[in-house]
């Protein structure tokens, strides 16, 4: 007998919808999306302005131009925050791609927005030397949101299994790579309390790491560029 599943988690267990800015910077219109579900929220994140782990309370996936030269990105990420609004402690990541231009997907509450360009782009085991310092900003870059808790581990759990499914989706549209040197991630997750399940697992085959994994997989493949589908 198949297992029972229960119903995806709707209403105030979400993450809201992205706001879309935009703004002028030396001379190009860029554009951004910012999350702001405000407090309740547990995430992970690679990304350069409040990686790590941690309670969060917004994230902001800012366009930067090509050729990006600033040294300081995680003060530049906090100004823009700033600048529309956002407050507390936030994670900011950045990228080349134009976000206008993300894919966005769910599936059983899970939620995935990518944003992705894939002009510098390759496998993960490389044979050349890596590079030291400042590197450019990430290119393929994915926010997803569990509207359940996780455990530490399960978080790290998460990340493996959004990045698993980024490279699946990155196969599936024909690349030759498993990403670009400089993508990013970051999993939000509701804070534990109020006698609440707190999962352990979310690898692909759990049931929350499952529907994240499609949720990712999804927005990745709706976010390539059109010369990327076969």
């Amino acid at each position: 007998m198949p297992a029972l599943l229960p119903p995806p988690r709707t209403g105030a267990d979400r993450m809201p919808a992205p706001e879309h800015l935009t703004r002028v910077e030396d001379g190009e219109r860029l554009h951004a999306l910012l999350w702001r579900p405000g407090p309740g929220w547990r995430m992970v994140s690679s990304a350069v302005l409040g990686g790590g782990t941690g309670e969060r309370a917004w994230v902001l996936n800012a366009q930067v131009a090509h050729g990006y030269r600033r040294t300081d990105p995680a003060r530049h990420l906090a100004d823009l925050a700033r600048a529309a609004g956002a407050r507390g402690p936030g994670v900011g990541l950045m990228t080349a791609a134009d976000v206008s231009a993300h894919g966005r997907a769910r599936d059983g509450g899970a939620e995935a927005v990518a944003t992705a360009g894939i002009s510098v782009r390759g496998w993960a085991a490389a044979p050349d030397e890596g590079a030291a310092g400042t590197v450019p900003p990430g290119t393929i870059n994915i926010v997803a949101a569990l509207p359940v808790a996780l455990s530490d581990a399960a978080l790290v759990n998460a990340v493996m299994t959004a990045t698993e499914a980024k490279v699946q989706a990155l196969l599936d549209a024909g690349l030759d790579c498993s990403g670009t040197p400089t993508d990013a991630v970051c999993v939000a997750a509701r804070t534990p309390g109020g006698g609440a399940e707190v999962h352990a697992f979310a690898g692909p085959r759990s049931e929350w790491g499952a529907r994240l994994a499609r949720a990712v997989h999804r927005a990745v493949r709706a976010a390539l560029p059109a010369v990327a589908h076969p």
